[in-house]
């Protein structure tokens, strides 16, 4: 006999088609600039540049912007050309990264931690977020979590875990966190693959 096939995890095989996920509404992303009399302008709109697909069809990360420096040059456009050129980390080191996620419903994040402070904006849907001392918060529509390189998952709880959510994530590159003597490491634990190879996290 057979021996029974493991159940699928949550939101398995949800993305099909890239960003946006199914059941989400495709965004906009528009750049401004300067014309030749100093005045102000729409450089491109699109959706974002670099799209990673995640799990097991589970989730989509869109990278909105990155730069590689504080301060940032925006002279030539230098930014631009290496925010389209090159996909980011989970973080730069003393730059920003701007990455948007599709969740497909009922999915959980591995737990992690990236030595950033991390601004995390729920767009559409419910979230639980744990932290490993095993406090939560639910967050909705409009709510803001302030990660402080604090080891974390991220759960999919719209409808729930019926309906996919979107939650926006600004990355900010931070110094060696210490909590009674002991640095915090940065892991990714699962989402390791996705970002090996690709600088710092």
């Amino acid at each position: 006999m057979a021996p029974e096939a493991s159940p699928s995890p949550p939101g398995a095989g949800y993305i099909t088609n890239g960003f946006p996920a199914p059941g989400l509404r495709q965004i906009n992303r528009h750049i401004t600039g300067h014309n030749a009399e100093g005045k102000g302008v729409f450089l491109s709109t699109g959706s974002g540049d670099h799209f990673r697909i995640m799990g097991e069809q589970q989730a989509i990360a869109n990278i909105l912007y990155s730069t590689q420096e504080t301060p940032v040059e925006l002279n030539g456009d230098v930014d631009i050309m290496k925010a389209k050129e090159s996909e980011p980390p989970l973080h730069y080191r003393n730059g920003i990264v701007v990455r948007m996620i599709d969740f497909a419903p009922g999915v959980e994040s591995p737990l992690h931690r990236a030595v950033s402070i991390d601004y995390g904006v729920v767009l559409e849907g419910v979230f639980e977020l744990k932290l490993d001392s095993g406090e939560s918060r639910i967050m909705r529509q409009g709510d803001v979590s302030i990660q402080r390189a604090t080891a974390h998952q991220w759960k999919n709880i719209t409808g729930g875990g019926t309906m996919p959510g979107r939650a926006l994530f600004i990355l900010l590159d931070c110094n060696d966190v210490i909590v009674n003597g002991q640095k915090m490491e940065g892991f990714l634990g699962d989402l390791e693959p996705y970002y090996k190879g690709r600088g710092d996290h």
